[in-house]
């Protein structure tokens, strides 16, 4: 995959899955702006990306705000003279159960990942419509965003609004020839390791250097974040110019394609319906389509 002239930004790229993206978006041939709160992950991962023989510097600032997203464009275009791609992986957790969630542990999660998806991405669109030579727009969505998950009501959220800003944008930057797509990674991160039935694995993956089992690369998808890396230099790449729109998964073996919520048992009765008349075409008509939810519990 040859991305050679194009400039990245990849937010939330110190460790864990950003860096990775951002290795192999530097590998592949891009320059790439490496963000961080960070200070010392982001220059040790410009340091490691520049050793590989790639091109990359770093801005340390916390994603979410206007002022952080134009501070991350301008850096791009500051160092490298346009910018091609955004890549918004930065993120936070403040898992709770409802009841036990704060206001603070709320909006948090969704300044970061919500706000901060949506600041920069305009930020990084404007850039390419002046350019006028297309771009593109990759974004982290989530299993939660997609089915919702137990104690995580403002991550899931914060995903499922990031996986329809993906539809929305699709539509508004055709035109520009812009593509949006959002990449559903599984992997070893600091997020996944406190899962228990995959905690004994990272830690024997992170100590030994042991090789995920089959039973996790393929029955769950999940894998490295090196193993996600390869997905986004593709949507980077001239190559996935007639793909937008997509929430695609990623993770060990396994790369899906997850579909769009669509309506699967319809029903009509003239002259609208009454309390009374859902519930008697309820059990008939509606009952055996009714949607799962949550994230499966892994089957190891």
């Amino acid at each position: 995959m040859d991305l050679s002239g194009k400039v990245a930004v990849v937010t939330g790229s110190g460790r864990g899955l950003g860096l990775a993206y951002a290795r192999s978006l530097a590998a592949s041939g891009a320059a790439v702006v490496v963000n961080d709160v960070d200070a010392n992950a982001a220059t040790a991962a410009v340091e490691q990306i520049t050793a590989d023989g790639g091109r990359a510097v770093a801005e340390v600032v916390p994603v979410g705000s206007t002022e952080a997203a134009d501070a991350l464009v301008s850096r791009a275009v500051d160092s490298w003279g346009r910018l091609d791609a955004i890549v918004t992986n930065a993120g936070v957790l403040r898992d709770k159960v409802l009841w036990k969630m704060s206001d603070d542990d709320f909006d948090t999660v969704v300044q970061v990942h919500l706000r901060g998806t949506f600041t920069c991405v305009r930020a990084a669109v404007e850039r390419m419509r002046e350019q006028g030579e297309g771009g593109r727009v990759i974004v982290a969505g989530s299993p939660a965003g997609q089915r919702g998950n137990f104690g995580q009501t403002n991550y899931a959220a914060a995903k499922a609004g990031i996986a329809a800003m993906v539809r929305t944008w699709a539509l508004e930057l055709a035109r520009a020839g812009i593509t949006a797509n959002a990449v559903i990674p599984v992997a070893a991160t600091a997020m996944t390791k406190t899962i228990a039935a995959f905690a004994p694995h990272v830690e024997a993956l992170e100590l030994e250097g042991t090789a995920f089992p089959d039973s996790l690369r393929k029955g769950e998808g999940f894998g490295t974040p090196e193993d996600a890396a390869g997905l986004v230099a593709f949507l980077a790449s001239d190559a996935s110019a007639g793909i937008t729109g997509q929430c695609i998964g990623v993770g060990g073996d396994k790369l899906a394609l997850w579909s769009h919520p669509q309506e699967v048992a319809v029903a009509y009765t003239d002259g609208g319906w009454s309390a009374d008349a859902v519930a008697a075409a309820w059990p008939n008509v509606f009952a055996r389509s009714e949607q799962t939810y949550g994230i499966p519990a892994p089957q190891l």
